[in-house]
């Protein structure tokens, strides 16, 4: 099978890369633009690991650029897309809005006008937890509303969502849309809590504690995430509008003081705290209805934060020598 992977150097791209091309009869064909939102380093060791593996294929292009994008499908043969690229990051919209404009708004339409235009056979997309806003309901659940986004990175996510449900109802395209939460792990990116606590930890700087620590999340550690991306890879719906979303996350909640008290744990070392207000665009708690997306794909996930804070420690520690 041959499956196109945007976002391939990114954190969530190159784990589910690396995990598919374990099957020898697939053929991974990976475009990332490798843009500076953080240091390119940590995108280019990805990308190494990936590229020792002969069944792996990258394209550097940006997804903007549709006929660069459309010469990939061309000379590639592309059965399955898992569309990942995106412009990250909930604080980062509100400075910088037109990013996700061109990466989250114009970058989609490209990919997924370009996949029905050669007849692809399932469109996977990633979208976010941050859709449900600040819904006082929980667990979330898939069929709550999300009219109401917080951010507007969240509003780009639900726009994908609703332009792939288009596409899905008028051309049939099999689409399937993956609504992460709060993903961590070894490799993940700069600007997520884990990686910036443990920096700043280890270097004796203070870390910023949003809403006093009020905040509870559903962290998901990125092998249960990749589980779960890679077995929905061959359950396109059957539906006869053939749409699918499903919520991608560990199913519990917990409190960001227990989430800063594992990490301290881990680097045998207390954080030095500074408390700040509510930020514009967060939500308060979110906590995941997995039950649709383990039923159909058969897995429940396995990593606790406790493991997964230690499995990123360490790899933290020899990545950077410290």
């Amino acid at each position: 099978m041959n499956i196109l992977i945007t976002g391939c150097a990114g954190f969530v791209g190159f784990h589910v890369a690396k995990k598919l091309l374990n099957n020898k009869n697939n053929r991974i064909v990976g475009i990332d633009s490798i843009n500076n939102y953080y240091k390119k380093k940590l995108k280019l060791d990805r990308l190494n690991i990936l590229k020792n593996n002969s069944n792996f294929f990258f394209v550097r292009i940006n997804l903007i650029n549709f006929k660069k994008t459309e010469a990939v499908f061309k000379k590639y043969n592309i059965d399955v897309v898992i569309h990942l690229a995106a412009q990250a990051g909930v604080r980062y919209s509100l400075i910088n809005p037109k990013s996700y404009l061109n990466n989250n708004i114009i970058s989609f339409f490209n990919i997924i006008e370009i996949s029905k235009n050669y007849r692809i056979k399932h469109f996977l997309f990633a979208s976010t937890s941050s859709v449900y806003g600040d819904s006082k309901k929980l667990p979330l659940n898939e069929n709550f509303n999300t009219d109401r986004p917080l951010s507007f990175y969240a509003a780009t996510k639900k726009s994908n969502e609703v332009m792939a449900y288009s596409y899905s109802s008028i051309y049939k395209l099999a689409c399937t849309g993956l609504r992460l939460f709060t993903v961590y792990g070894p490799m993940g990116r700069p600007d997520m809590a884990l990686f910036k606590f443990s920096k700043d930890i280890l270097n004796n700087k203070e870390i910023k504690i949003f809403n006093y620590g009020k905040h509870s999340r559903d962290f998901t550690y990125i092998t249960d995430i990749v589980e779960f991306i890679t077995r929905l890879v061959n359950k396109p719906s059957k539906l006869n509008i053939p749409y699918s979303i499903f919520n991608l996350g560990n199913g519990r909640s917990r409190k960001l003081k227990d989430y800063i008290n594992i990490v301290e744990k881990n680097l045998s070392k207390k954080a030095i705290c500074k408390n700040i207000k509510l930020q514009k665009g967060d939500a308060l708690k979110t906590h995941a209805d997995i039950s649709k997306v383990s039923k159909i794909t058969n897995y429940r996930p396995k990593i606790t934060i406790e493991e997964g804070i230690s499995n990123f420690i360490k790899w933290y520690r020899e990545y950077y020598s410290c």
